[in-house]
């Protein structure tokens, strides 16, 4: 996924300034600060080593008060104009940009309580700093004139960042009464605070479960190497045995490998019951969260929360969103029930005698791929080491995009198992990358791309390039083996692989439209769309050897890999709409009713649902995506990108999917454009017509 962020933030500094400006007495403006200071670092990249929790809040209070100075300056200028107001807003509060940049990605991976503590300082006070911006009224006024006297005479980025400027002021009651104003202010700091919350909780319940299994004959069925890694994860703890927590690479262990139903259902009720009830219960948050985002919809005359979050993106309304998800639905439902059927009866051919119940997918669903395709996830990870992966991503940039890495070894990182790579294209430099691929304790759960600096032109006209950062949470290295990834994480790195090469190939002057910022159902397009070269032997070729032998994959596994991409698609692609639907029924349905946060998600599941239902489930209180990640009333995102990027790789099918010319057309009217243009003209140049679902379809076998 792209972090987009997965802090509310980054949106909300989109044009960091502030508005309706009491120049109170200035902060102390420490220069040996260094998120303050000048850096004299490569590339303008942060000093990391420098960089202190005790340097965050005074940090962000002067920043915030140059940011006030910056407003001023703008409000003071007569005559407002493009470039004085709209391009000015962009440009402003600078410092404020650059410190929520660092603070609120280093929060999300490695969120010590020392780094919780300060982001609920931090928070509100950036929130009520926003909210000053486009509550301002003689701001709003500068920013409506240019609009409607300049918006028809410009022309591409120029025009995008003004329409978005003046949406963004509507979007956040630029247009409400002084009453209203304040409500709204209140209701988002409120709602700030309780997303930081939830993804406290969620990190906090994530961390206090771990299971402890002494002997190793409980764990029967386990391959050495994941018994190695549980292994390591004990000793690192001063404990004997093996060790498993709630981090993906170890749930996903015991749920695909371990023989004992019993340990298997332990782990998958753990695991889809973070921090619902008990000390981390974000229940109660979920509650408070939809309220607040419904008093806002309905401040600004929308009729929920949905319909306001939608409006400026692809699928602009509920009704369009609900169309896309009920003709999946049709189209998966159907095949979900064959594909379970299939499986149940090949479970109880080896040996359940009960009903297939959750906790027993992985595990039977890997032993029917296996005996279908011949072909395990331990079969496939040992021509997957993390190192040749890498090679293997980065060559796929360099032969499509002319893109090249060479270690940053100058670079600081901000944690010892963080690498950093210049990249370049054509001899110029285009980003410095950060990779950072294993779980901690501290780090938030998933895989994410995200940035530490956007891309765009300064007020010199010099192109300031982007720092890249991607963030996974991959099977780590044991004693004596390197850090074998499954074919699935492979194919989350090409995933988050494609979001940087939106970042990194951005070519636009504003920093607010520029690499990712684009409509939410857009932006997975490149990501998704990059995962197609998993199974093409042109990539795999290129660096899936045998860690041990040096044996290249052999073109058999290839040929199956590519058949396994629809087993069981209609069952993946369930599982996803039933995520998409749970999130519209959290954001179209009243508040008020949501009184029992399990009973609401049930009834959504329930008409989904092709295996048993667990009535005691509820991973709605861990669901951070929607809840602290940005894709409130968006999730359904997945799906419409995935639509839109099997239409666009069809292009590549059909030119060959290593085609330059093809690629570089990619380059000029998507990756390169963020959100400077409109989102549908830019597929349909590339395409050459509207998206349809066919190609999805077909690819699935859901046709």
């Amino acid at each position: 996924m792209k972090k987009i962020i997965a802090t509310l933030f980054l949106f909300l500094i989109i044009m960091t300034n502030q508005a309706q400006i009491k120049l109170q007495t200035a902060p102390p403006f420490d220069a040996q600060n260094p998120l303050l200071q000048k850096w004299d670092t490569p590339y303008q990249t942060p000093p990391f080593k420098r960089i202190k929790p005790e340097h965050y809040v005074p940090a962000f209070k002067a920043a915030i008060f140059e940011a006030k100075k910056d407003i001023a300056a703008i409000k003071r200028t007569p005559e407002a104009n493009f470039k004085n107001t709209i391009v000015a807003l962009d440009r402003a509060g600078a410092l404020v940009t650059r410190a929520s940049g660092i603070f609120f990605n280093l929060l999300e991976c490695d969120a010590t309580q020392e780094m919780q503590d300060i982001a609920t300082q931090v928070q509100p006070m950036l929130t009520e700093y926003s909210n000053s911006i486009y509550l301002d009224t003689a701001l709003f006024n500068r920013v409506k004139y240019v609009y409607e006297h300049e918006y028809r005479k410009l022309k591409g980025a120029d025009q995008m960042l003004l329409k978005k400027t003046y949406d963004a002021f509507l979007d956040n009651g630029a247009k409400l009464n002084a009453n209203d104003k304040k409500l709204f202010n209140d209701f988002s700091v409120e709602l700030s605070n309780l997303t930081l919350v939830f993804g406290q909780n969620a990190l906090a319940a994530t961390n206090s479960y771990q299971m402890h299994i002494k002997s190793k004959k409980e764990l029967a069925g386990l391959p050495d190497n994941e018994l190695a890694i549980a292994a390591q994860r004990a000793k690192e703890k001063g404990l004997t045995g093996y060790l498993f927590d709630l981090s993906h690479p170890s749930v996903n262990a015991i749920l695909t490998y371990a023989d004992n139903r019993e340990l298997r259902k332990e782990m998958y009720m753990h695991n889809c019951n973070k921090a619902f009830g008990g000390e981390y219960d974000n229940g109660p948050i979920i509650k408070k969260i939809l309220t607040c985002r419904e008093k806002l919809a309905l401040l600004l005359g929308y009729p929920n929360y949905a319909e306001y979050a939608l409006h400026n993106r692809m699928a602009e309304n509920s009704k369009q969103v609900y169309n896309l998800l009920d003709q999946l639905r049709d189209a998966a439902l159907p095949a979900a029930k064959r594909e379970l059927e299939s499986l149940s009866e090949f479970a109880r051919n080896n040996g359940l005698n009960d009903e297939l119940q959750r906790w027993d997918f992985a595990y039977y669903s890997e032993k029917q791929k296996n005996e279908l395709y011949k072909l395990s996830t331990e079969t496939l990870k040992p021509y997957f080491q993390l190192d040749n992966v890498i090679k293997g991503v980065f060559q796929l940039a360099s032969e499509l995009y002319d893109l090249r890495f060479e270690p940053a070894l100058d670079v600081d990182v901000y944690h010892p198992e963080v690498t950093a790579y210049y990249v370049y294209r054509d001899d110029q430099f285009m980003a410095v990358l950060y990779l950072d691929f294993h779980p901690r304790a501290t780090k938030r759960s998933g895989a994410w791309m995200t940035n530490f600096r956007e891309q765009y032109y300064d007020a010199d006209g010099t192109d300031v390039r982007p720092l890249v950062s991607l963030v996974m949470n991959f099977t780590p290295a044991s004693d004596g083996q390197p850090s074998l990834l499954s074919f699935s994480e492979v194919t989350t790195f090409l995933h988050e692989f494609g979001h940087a090469l939106n970042g990194m190939l951005s070519e636009v002057p504003y920093a607010s439209i520029s690499g990712t910022n684009s409509p939410r159902d857009f932006v997975e397009l490149p990501s998704q769309l990059n995962e197609n070269w998993a199974t093409e032997p042109e990539f795999l070729q290129t660096f899936a050897f045998h860690y041990k032998t040096g044996e290249a994959i052999p073109e058999e596994y290839i040929e199956r890999l590519k058949k396994m991409r629809q087993y069981l698609a209609g069952y993946s692609c369930l599982r996803q709409l039933s995520f998409g639907y749970l999130d519209m029924m959290y954001h179209t349905t009243p508040a008020r009713d949501m009184k029992d946060i399990q009973a609401k998600e049930l009834s959504v599941f329930k008409p989904l649902d092709v295996m048993p239902t667990v009535p005691q489930a509820c991973m709605s209180t861990s669901f951070s995506h929607i809840f602290a990640g940005g894709y409130a009333a968006g999730y359904y995102g997945y799906k419409w990108a995935e639509m839109l990027e099997a239409d666009a790789f069809s292009v590549f099918q059909e030119n060959g999917v290593m085609d330059r010319e093809t690629a570089n057309r990619y380059v000029e009217t998507i990756l390169s454009k963020g959100g400077s243009e409109d989102a549908m003209e830019m597929f349909i140049r590339f395409r050459g017509r509207k998206p349809e679902v066919k190609a999805l379809l077909s690819r699935d076998g859901l046709k």
